[in-house]
């Protein structure tokens, strides 16, 4: 299974989701936007639709993509979960040193 946080970092992707942000739009749309290939941003969305960050639909000749709501709250949570854990980490951290450096202290006085 694919780990939507690693496909959604590739930068290429990130970018893909910034702009659908805007709104929907055609694959070739959002092709002018890039130095890359019609074909390379084709197989970015394309990955992007597999785990679940944007949704395409088929109007004639034309594939429409649109940011997936569902996707993106679960993408946002990821965020949210990691950033919580991190936060967590790094603020232990800090009490662990200052404990460590009063301790320090009071020895050497």
């Amino acid at each position: 299974m694919l780990d939507r946080l690693e496909v959604a970092a590739e930068p290429n992707r990130r970018r893909l989701l910034h702009l659908l942000a805007a709104g929907e739009r055609t694959v070739t749309e959002l092709a002018g936007e890039f130095t890359v290939s019609r074909s390379a941003v084709s197989q970015h969305l394309l990955l992007l639709e597999q785990v679940g960050l944007v949704a395409a639909r088929k109007e004639g000749r034309n594939r429409y993509y649109r940011l997936d709501n569902d996707g993106m709250r679960e993408l946002r949570m990821l965020f949210e979960q990691f950033w919580t854990a991190e936060l967590d980490m790094l603020l232990a951290d800090a009490q662990n040193f200052t404990t460590d450096r009063l301790q320090t202290t009071e020895e050497s006085s």
